[in-house]
């Protein structure tokens, strides 16, 4: 959520109180869904990457470890995802090397250098499209709540930084539904990062036995930046965990500019930034997501974002085992729903 207020991610205070009461109803009718959902299906096993909160968490590099742990055991995987905003009514596969973020979204473009995307607000058509691709696997990047697709495996996601933030269900927080009704229908947690501002989400997830997975997203090189003067900017959920990142891989941070979350940068924005790298000397750097949407704007921003230096990162699993085991319980459960006449 690019607009999500700051206090979400605080200790709440009267604000989060305030809109209690409409938390209440927010609660009310998402519990519901989640509890009474009868997702259709398909014949194919599905992973769901999900996240309890709105905001970033860390779902597209989890997506796309995942994706090469697949494609490393010999399987086809395809990715479902709703795209930035959710408008298409139809099915469309990403061309990474044709489209534009502007119509697909960030995230589908950057997963679409590692398996086939489908884009399409109707999930269950986008992972059949994957299926008549040739795909053997796939992987629902988000969804969780949604209940337009059934999946085999709920893996969530956390920050460890944020957690679940004041722990309110919207509006008066991040909580996309009680977190009660989602440990309900989650398989296991992913933990990204090692800040203890997730302790007790898991704590919780702990007491429902849902199995707690660890990671950290790293820097897949460091040459580049290291020990260079850099103004950094980014447009996602978190931007200060970019911040952080740059600096744990050796970066020297002196300027940063947050924007909001899948940000289209203005010739205004541009020449800020260029203006106060020049004056000052420093670097210009941002994250492989915002990068994709200056590549795809005006001849401006191409050139703006040829002089920018990107810093790729990677999830790298606590147990190096950890993906190719949910992999296989994932395609388990699917054979198991298969042979139960599960399918509709």
């Amino acid at each position: 959520m690019s607009d999500a207020p700051p206090f979400w991610w605080e200790k709440p205070d009267w604000r989060a109180f305030a809109l209690s009461p409409l938390s209440k109803i927010y609660g009310i009718v998402a519990g519901r869904r989640i509890r009474r959902a009868t997702p259709p299906t398909v014949p194919l096993p599905v992973l769901c990457i999900g996240n309890f909160t709105v905001g970033g968490a860390g779902k597209t590099p989890t997506s796309i470890a995942f994706a090469k742990a697949a494609t490393a055991a010999g399987l086809k995987p395809g990715i479902v995802s709703r795209g930035y905003g959710g408008a298409f009514s139809g099915v469309h596969r990403v061309d990474p090397e044709h489209d534009s973020s502007r119509h697909v979204g960030d995230e589908p473009m950057l997963l679409a250098r590692h398996a086939p995307v489908v884009v399409s607000s109707n999930r269950v058509a986008a992972a059949n499209a994957l299926r008549q691709a040739g795909c053997d696997f796939i992987i629902m990047d988000d969804g969780f709540q949604s209940a337009r697709l059934h999946f085999d495996y709920a893996l969530m996601v956390v920050d460890a930084g944020r957690g679940i933030g004041n722990g309110h269900v919207l509006p008066g927080g991040p909580l996309r539904a009680p977190l009660i009704d989602q440990l309900v229908r989650t398989d296991a947690v992913l933990k990204i990062g090692t800040a203890n501002g997730a302790d007790q989400l898991i704590r919780n997830a702990a007491r429902a036995a849902k199995p707690i997975h660890e990671g950290v997203l790293k820097p897949v090189s460091t040459a580049e930046i290291a020990g260079k003067p850099l103004l950094a900017f980014a447009g996602i959920g978190d931007p200060s965990k970019f911040f952080r990142t740059l600096e744990d891989a050796g970066g020297i941070v002196k300027q940063t500019r947050s924007f909001p979350d899948h940000h289209p940068y203005s010739e205004e924005n541009l020449s800020e930034l260029v203006q106060s790298a020049d004056r000052d000397d420093f670097t210009l750097v941002t994250t492989a997501k915002d990068h994709v949407r200056l590549l795809d704007g005006s001849p401006a921003a191409k050139a703006f974002a040829a002089r920018t230096l990107v810093l790729e990162i990677e999830l790298a699993f606590g147990h190096p085992q950890t993906a190719s085991r949910i992999i296989r319980e994932t395609r388990e459960r699917a054979r198991h729903r298969l042979l139960n006449g599960s399918q509709v």
